[in-house]
């Protein structure tokens, strides 16, 4: 019988040791700290979870595994599984999905925002782009149109930008550029202390980000509607990972996709933008809106000069760049 018995507990100890190894654990690579821009990836882990009865479970890291700036890095040597990254921390890396990023594209939603994401992302040429760092796209993190939030004099006019100092990325950057601003690109998590500093005035982010990274703590102003454009950041998967899965696993993770955006947006909307406006009253922001024939002044001004020097540098680099520009152009149509 004890020898019975210890075959026995042998054989359950085994059993569950194959259980445990069987299960998949991904690492996942955010900064930050848990934000609207974080909760689909948040809503990824607990669905994925879920429909795998915690076999397959997803670590998220705010800032522990790499730099904001290196995640697609970390992604390509296999460093995590998964990551966030904006296309204007390194655009000659993911010149693809820059498109996305180029100013005044007339994009109003976020359910707008994810679906010329989800069409540029589809696209061979982008999917090859992006292969070229062993990562596959997985879902956007949409976000609304950014606006500038900054100390001193607001801006009321063109003329008014005129050497003011900006943090602004990729084709926002540009815009202001055009408008006589001097963008510079200091990481999100750098944009309250590069005001502090002196470094820049005004700070172009989406609201969650104005509010997370504390700019509304020292913000005298807010451009309402100026809206000229906001950027693209995916979320990623290293490719060997993701055909690592088993077929249960995979459609886990890509079933959870739509579910997960859906989540993003409603918290957003609600959450989000529910505190914005009285955060805006309780600090004594002074917000400025533009008259339509001041915005029409600076869509006319930046919005196709920007996006012809895009199309132009693309194509030089072998991408198809018009075609990509009109892709994103019919699906807002659509």
């Amino acid at each position: 019988m004890n020898k019975y018995m210890s075959s026995a507990a042998i054989a359950a100890l085994s059993f569950a040791f194959v259980t445990e190894a069987a299960a998949t654990e991904w690492n996942v690579s955010v900064w930050g700290k848990r934000r609207a821009f974080t909760e689909h990836v948040e809503k990824m882990a607990e669905l994925v979870s879920e429909k795998t009865n915690g076999e397959f479970t997803m670590n998220i890291s705010y800032g522990g595994l790499s730099k904001n700036t290196e995640n697609l890095d970390g992604i390509s040597i296999g460093a995590f599984e998964m990551a966030q990254f904006c296309a204007g921390y390194h655009a000659d890396k993911n010149p693809s999905i820059t498109v996305l990023e180029l100013p005044f594209l007339g994009v109003s939603t976020l359910e707008e925002e994810v679906a010329v994401s989800k069409a540029i992302y589809a696209h061979p040429a982008t999917i090859a782009d992006l292969g070229r760092w062993n990562a596959t796209l997985l879902m956007p993190s949409p976000m609304p149109q950014y606006n500038l939030a900054g100390v001193g004099d607001a801006p009321s006019t063109i003329a008014d930008f005129k050497g003011l100092t900006v943090r602004a990325t990729g084709g926002i950057g540009e815009a202001m550029t055009l408008a006589g601003a001097v963008p510079t690109s200091v990481t999100s998590e750098e944009a309250r202390q590069a005001v502090d500093s002196g470094i820049v005035k005004s700070i172009a982010f989406a609201p969650h980000a104005h509010m997370s990274f504390g700019i509304m703590e020292v913000a005298k102003w807010w451009t309402a509607d100026l809206n000229p454009g906001t950027v693209n950041c995916p979320i990623v998967v290293n490719t060997d990972a993701l055909n690592a899965l088993s077929d249960s696993e995979r459609e886990a993770l890509l079933g959870s996709v739509d579910e997960s955006l859906a989540y993003y947006i409603d918290y957003y909307n609600n959450e989000t933008m529910g505190k914005w406006g009285p955060l805006l009253e309780e600090k004594g922001v002074e917000v400025i809106n533009y008259n339509p024939e001041r915005l029409a002044e600076f869509r006319e001004l930046a919005a196709g000069p920007v996006a012809a020097k895009w199309i132009e540098e693309n194509n030089a680099r072998g991408l198809p760049a018009q075609e990509l520009y009109d892709l994103v152009i019919e699906t807002l149509g659509k």
